[in-house]
This record gives structure tokens, C-alpha cells and sequence, in this order.
């Protein structure tokens, strides 16, 4: 079912789903399992699972030379998708990206997933590599998120890269794409990050997950700038708790988000991690409840495949 399905059918009701991230390399899917079954009782509707792209890695020869290495730490992002609908019977939303995959490796992605029954896809960027800096596309890949997003509408209109439209071969991939209440931190301002949000609607994007944040306003301003531009497709926050003290800078610093003052202080004052941990929970459960009384469509959690914080959230106000 698709994810504007799910939301339609709860007449209102806020729903819960969350993120998980392929196990690395070589590791077993029972890691998967474990961070899933614990969320269960919570109902998901759908489970996201994010993909990454290749990083380099440098292996040196016998000769002393170094040759540079295409490396995916964490692949498998549909087998992963398939394998949970099928074991769970949720649907599964897989990330698209534009960085570490070609075109025609995308298609053939695509193709995969309309063969397995899944109906939603998240189109991305995706992250630059490592010590790259700024995001590099990969040779026939896609440069912006909006180019990736026209090959899903694309296909869904019938329209192959190598073949000419067949309205036999249409795919219905229910679309999905970022929102930044606080900018993507590439944009110049609110105003132009707004402007190629509203693009990506217009092109066909279903709904739209925002980046985690810890100032309700921030999402509250969003939406309402959203729905005064007519953008009226579901606005799914995406969020996370705070579970250790360094996560103050180092969320800030890698997604690019304001840290509120009073979460600032009330995590400096803690004397120990469990502390944290605890105040992180506590802060992410009252934001919770603000935004169930807001409206929001689904709850939408990033879970670095760890229930536990999670779990408490949900326990609190579902």
C-alpha cells in the first residue's frame, strides 16, 4: 500500500514508523530483526531503510603502490526491504540515491522493487563521499535530487532510458523526498530551498519527510509555509532523541540543525550518560505529544537500528 494510502485510511489518526540502516558488510539481516521486533507492538504501517553510496577505500600493493577501491560498507538495501515485508508483512520504504549509482543501476533498482510488490520509494542526493568537498555525482548518474526524481516519474509514466514510452511498462512508485525546516545547509537561504522543494512537488513527489529537528516551531513555520504556497502533500517529521551527550555537537554539525538552548543545558547538566539518555527521551516524547496535537500524519523515527529510545517514545504516547 502506499504511504498517502496508509495516512488517508488513519482518518486522522497519527501513525508511527521508523528507520533502519543495513547491517555493514558480511553481517548477518538478524540485526535487522532485532531492532524491529521491539517496535512492532507500535503498529508501523511502514519501515524505511536508507541506502548508502560507495566510499574508497586504498589497498597497497606489494609494490608499495596504493590502488583507489569502489567500497559499499552497507549494501543491500532492497533484499533488505523484501526481506522484511515478507517475515513482518509491512510495506517498506527503500532510499534512492543519486550518489554511487548510475542511471541504468537505478532503473534496474526500480524494476527490482515493482517486481517485489514495493510501492514507495524516498528519492535523495545522497551525502558527498568521504574527504570529498562537495557531493561529486557519479559518471551517468544524476547531479540533483530533482533529475533522479524525473526517472521515477518517468518510469511511472512509462518512459524507460533506453526504450520508448509503453503504457504496458508504466511503473506506481509512490514518491517520496526531504524537506529541511531549518534549509538544507547547501541552499542560500529558506526562500531558495523552498523554491526547489515546490519544484519536486510539481514533478510528481507524493510526500515529503523532513530532516530531524528539535524546535517544534521550526516544523510548525514549514508546514504552514508549505500549505500558504500550496504545497498540500503529507509532511511526515522525521525525528530522533537525544541518547549521548556528544550528539549536541555532532548532530548539529552533521545534519546542519539548531540544538534549543534548554535541551543544551539540561543535557550539560547531567552527570551521566544514562542521564542523558533519559533527559533526550523525555524532551523527544513531549515533542511528540505537541505534534500529535499539531496534526501530524505519522511519527516518523530515525533509529539507527537501536529500539531502545525509540521504544521508550512510543510506550509514552501511543
Amino acid at each position: 500500500m502506499k504511504i498517502t494510502e496508509h495516512i488517508a485510511n488513519a482518518n486522522g489518526k497519527t501513525l508511527f514508523s521508523f528507520e533502519l540502516i543495513p547491517p555493514l558488510k558480511g553481517q548477518s539481516i538478524q540485526g535487522i530483526y532485532d531492532a524491529i521486533d521491539p517496535l512492532m507492538e507500535f503498529k508501523p504501517p511502514f519501515i524505511d531503510v536508507t541506502s548508502l553510496r560507495e566510499d574508497f577505500i586504498y589497498k597497497e600493493h606489494d609494490n608499495g603502490l596504493l590502488e583507489k577501491l569502489s567500497y559499499r560498507k552497507r549494501p543491500g538495501t532492497i533484499a533488505i526491504c523484501a526481506a522484511i515485508m515478507n517475515k513482518y508483512k509491512v510495506d517498506t520504504v527503500p532510499h534512492l540515491l543519486c550518489g554511487g549509482f548510475t542511471k541504468d543501476e537505478t532503473e534496474n533498482g526500480l524494476v527490482d522493487l515493482q517486481f517485489l510488490g514495493i510501492e514507495n520509494v524516498l528519492v535523495l542526493r545522497g551525502d558527498a563521499r568521504r574527504g570529498d568537498a562537495s557531493f561529486v555525482p557519479t559518471p551517468n548518474g544524476h547531479n540533483y535530487a530533482t533529475d533522479l526524481l524525473k526517472q521515477v516519474v518517468n518510469m511511472n509514466n512509462g518512459i524507460y532510458l533506453h526504450e520508448h514510452n509503453d503504457e504496458s511498462l508504466k511503473t506506481d512508485f509512490c514518491i517520496g523526498i526531504a524537506g529541511y525546516p531549518e534549509k538544507h545547509f547547501e541552499a542560500p537561504n529558506l526562500k531558495t530551498d523552498f523554491k526547489y522543494l515546490r519544484q519536486k512537488v510539481d514533478m510528481g513527489a507524493n510526500f515529503i519527510v523532513t530532516q530531524m529537528f528539535f524546535d517544534n516551531q521550526k516544523y510548525f513555520d514549514f508546514v504552514n509555509n508549505c500549505r500558504a504556497n500550496g504545497i498540500t502533500v503529507p509532511i511526515i517529521p522525521g525525528l530522533k532523541p537525544v541518547t549521548t551527550s556528544k550528539q549536541l555537537i555532532n548532530l548539529a554539525k552533521t545534519f546542519h540543525i539548531d540544538m534549543p538552548e534548554d535541551l543544551c543545558d539540561a543535557v550539560n547538566s547531567c552527570k551521566t550518560e544514562k542521564d542523558v539518555k533519559d533527559i533526550g527521551v523525555e524532551w523527544m516524547i513531549n515533542q511528540c505529544r505537541e505534534l500529535i496535537k499539531f496534526g501530524v500524519p505519522v511519527l516518523h523515527f530515525y533509529t539507527m537500528s537501536n529500539a531502545g529510545p525509540t521504544k521508550r517514545i512510543a510506550e509514552a504516547i501511543f
